[in-house]
């Protein structure tokens, strides 16, 4: 079964920080683009980070660049997300995703390319 579980969500206030985890199992990171994404209350999911499988290449949002760190342990099957500075306006549901399927040049930025999602864990930055 292919699964991507996100933990270490929580409440932090502006300027502090928080390192989300998504631990992967039934596919293999260093073959598979992985991504971070966030939902605010909307219908729309904003990207905020990807990285490819083999190579390990990054993308970030204009909107997190220098702030955000994604990373993986490929041991350990594990993808991360190291936040820091964070602002009020990152507050949203932050999600771990792969791209199984997708077979093309560079990083998949829109979130739909992304066919496989965890659960979600909530992150909220007070002012």
């Amino acid at each position: 079964q292919v699964q991507v579980v996100e933990s270490g969500g929580g409440s932090v206030q502006a300027g502090g920080s928080l390192r989300l985890s998504c631990a992967a199992s039934g596919l293999t990171l260093s073959t598979v683009a992985m991504g971070w994404v966030r939902q605010t209350p909307g219908p729309e999911r904003e990207y905020v980070v990807g990285m490819s499988g083999r190579g390990g290449s990054t993308s970030y949002a204009d909107s997190v660049k220098g702030r955000f760190t994604i990373s993986k342990d490929n041991a350990k099957n594990t993808l991360y997300l190291q936040m820091n500075s964070l602002k009020p306006e990152d507050t949203a549901v932050y999600y771990c995703a792969a791209a199984r399927g997708y077979s093309g040049r560079g990083i998949p930025r829109n979130p739909r390319t992304y066919d496989t999602w965890g659960q979600g864990t909530q992150v909220t930055v007070s002012s």
